[in-house]
């Protein structure tokens, strides 16, 4: 029992690190020089895309452990 709690957690740590880092890459892009005007709901997008390619990419990640 003891196990799958420790699972989970390094799960989690691992889902929230690798969105973290895809966060600070799509900000270092730079993604509202693209526009003139920047939409309002451009900083939701980033949010909400770094969450499904750091979830994603820890996915990947965790299944070789």
């Amino acid at each position: 029992m003891k196990q799958v709690g420790i699972e989970a957690l390094l799960t989690l740590i691992v889902q929230f690190g690798f969105i973290w880092m895809t966060f600070k890459c799509i900000q270092g892009i730079h993604v509202e020089r693209f526009f003139r005007q920047a939409p309002k709901g451009l900083s939701m997008l980033i949010v909400l895309l770094s969450v499904a390619i750091g979830y994603i990419c820890a996915d990947f990640f965790m299944s070789f452990f």
